[in-house]
């Protein structure tokens, strides 16, 4: 059995206002053009998430949104502070509490942690993704992680395998 995985880095967000607290910038315009792209490929070629895990940030939050908006089914979601806050162990232990039934499920974060978290939870296959995800995981970009798990209380380092990573420019 297995348990699929996907994350999802916060599409580009604005530095337009250099008095807002870093919590509370928004997207960008290219932000708001990549994040639909990443819903549609959802929507195309899957898969949905059937439960979601977002930062609070405005700009995490505006990410899924506009992820949301192009899938036609329900999702539950919920946003977490302790998302934007956490590093790669505290992002596992949330996956470790996730609902049974949540599968697929598909945390939207922010890096370096997206990054560090996807090194660590799979093998270390040489495969052009796995590179690609090495070198740089860039704003909106989605790896999708099979876990060869039962549950996600078993979830931990190395427990999975790359299945795809796709940047918004790998869908222009």
């Amino acid at each position: 059995m297995s348990r699929t995985l996907l994350l999802l880095r916060h599409a580009k967000s604005s530095w337009d206002d250099p008095d807002l607290a870093d919590h509370d910038r928004p997207l960008a315009p290219r932000g708001e053009r990549a994040a639909p792209a990443m819903g549609r490929l959802l929507a195309r070629s899957g898969p949905v998430p059937a439960y979601v895990l977002c930062s609070s940030a405005v700009r995490a939050r505006q990410t899924w949104a506009h992820v949301a908006a192009q899938l036609a089914v329900e999702i539950e979601v919920q946003y977490a502070e302790a998302v934007y806050r956490s590093g790669p162990s505290g992002l596992t232990a949330m996956i470790q509490r996730f609902p049974e039934a949540a599968d697929p499920a598909m945390i939207v974060g922010h890096n370096p942690v997206m990054q560090t978290l996807a090194r660590q939870l799979t093998r270390p296959e040489d495969s052009p993704e796995r590179r690609r995800l090495l070198k740089k995981f860039p704003t909106a970009a989605l790896a999708q992680i099979e876990l060869e798990v039962s549950g996600w209380r078993e979830v931990k380092s190395g427990a999975g395998r790359l299945v795809r990573f796709v940047r918004p420019r790998d869908l222009e």
